[in-house]
């Protein structure tokens, strides 16, 4: 890109944000709900005139929820992990089932964000964020795909409002890499030490089981099912419940289920 083209796409999200009026967000005011249990939290969020819209399981055991307040015009995402509210963010109306803003204001708003996100593109993308190492052609095409890569990045709701191949295409890429940047963490949250097992995976079924029992767990339960044999491992320290799933002699899976009739509290 050239110097000039660089400065326009500045020239052009500096003027589009004075021209865009900044809208009120409103989850500040709702930190101190982080850590309620669910139940306490719910109660607390339509006490504060929220109303629960929608609902989705998300990846270990994480549930996520968006709620919104009628007075306010706001919507916001919890996440809630174990029984418990682990964070609470602002989120898009669109999110709650409700139009975001209508005529010139949002185009105002779109011409900002498409601006905004052109220019960080320019100023740090990186191109081994695509699977063959190199950028789009079209630079729609690149924005697109970028904002659906820190979507999947960060975790934040699917939106491809205009059906783009791209914006999915990023968003698979940002899961995927988001899988990774995390793959040390276990996947339970509070504040019992843990251990950490993901390693076992594509292990021989007798060296995972030893390095098991080396770290503290008890095998507490086992059955199998088509080509799949399954164990339930218990670490009382931790309050760890895991399931093996062994198939050919090797280690397909290992994850933390949170709970099991063997797995004793």
């Amino acid at each position: 890109m050239t110097r000039i083209f660089r400065k326009s796409v500045a020239l052009a999200a500096c003027t589009a944000l004075v021209a865009t009026p900044v809208l009120a967000r409103n989850a500040g005011s709702l930190t101190d709900l982080v850590g309620a249990r669910a139940s306490s939290g719910e109660s607390a969020l339509e006490a504060r005139g929220y109303t629960y819209i929608t609902g989705n399981l998300g990846d270990y055991n994480t549930r996520h929820s968006y709620w919104w307040n009628r007075e306010h015009k706001n919507c916001v995402h919890v996440e809630t992990y174990d029984g418990r509210y682990t964070a609470i963010t602002d989120a898009k109306n669109s999110d709650c089932h409700q139009k975001d803003g209508g005529g010139d204001v949002a185009a105002a708003v779109g011409v900002a964000a498409g601006a905004l996100l052109l220019g960080a593109l320019l100023g740090g993308h990186k191109k081994h964020h695509h699977d063959d190492n190199k950028h789009y052609d079209d630079v729609n095409d690149e924005a697109h795909y970028e904002r659906g890569y820190n979507d999947g990045l960060h975790s934040v709701a699917y939106h491809n409002w205009d059906n783009s191949q791209s914006y999915s295409s990023g968003y698979q890429a940002g899961v995927a890499q988001r899988n990774r940047n995390t793959s040390y963490h276990h996947g339970r949250g509070g504040y019992h030490q843990t251990v950490y097992f993901k390693d076992l995976e594509g292990a021989r079924a007798s060296s995972a089981d030893s390095a098991l029992r080396e770290r503290g767990f008890d095998n507490v339960d086992g059955f199998k099912s088509g080509n799949g044999s399954y164990t339930i491992w218990w670490r009382r320290d931790s309050r760890q419940c895991l399931q093996m799933i062994t198939v050919n002699g090797r280690i397909d899976d290992i994850r933390d289920i949170g709970q099991h009739p063997k797995c004793r509290r």
